[in-house]
C-alpha cells in the first residue's frame, strides 16, 4: 500500500521562500536584543552594582533568553512575515 505522504515533495514551510535569510533574521533581531538588554541592565543595574560580574551575568542570562525567546523573537518573525518579497 503506498504511504499518503511522498518523500520528494517538500513542505510548503521547508520552501526558501517560506523563511528569511539567516544573515537578515539575525540582523532584524539586533534592535530587539539591543533593547532587551538595555532594559535589563537598566532595570537591575543598581541592584547588582557591588555583585561581581559572574553574578549579574548569572542574574541577566535567564532574563535575556527568555525574553528572546517569548518575545523578540516572535515579534520579528512575525514582522517579517508580511515582508516575503524582499
Amino acid at each position: 500500500m503506498p504511504s499518503a505522504v511522498s518523500p520528494s515533495s517538500p513542505s510548503p514551510a521547508a520552501s526558501p521562500a517560506a523563511q528569511p535569510s539567516r544573515l537578515r533574521f539575525a540582523l532584524a533581531l539586533i534592535p530587539g536584543a539591543y533593547v532587551l538588554i538595555t532594559a535589563i541592565l537598566y532595570g537591575l543595574g543598581p541592584l547588582m552594582e557591588d555583585w561581581p560580574v559572574f553574578l549579574r551575568t548569572l542574574a541577566i542570562v535567564p532574563l535575556m533568553v527568555f525574553g528572546m525567546v517569548y518575545a523578540v523573537i516572535p515579534l520579528v518573525r512575525r514582522a517579517m512575515s508580511g515582508r516575503r518579497g524582499g
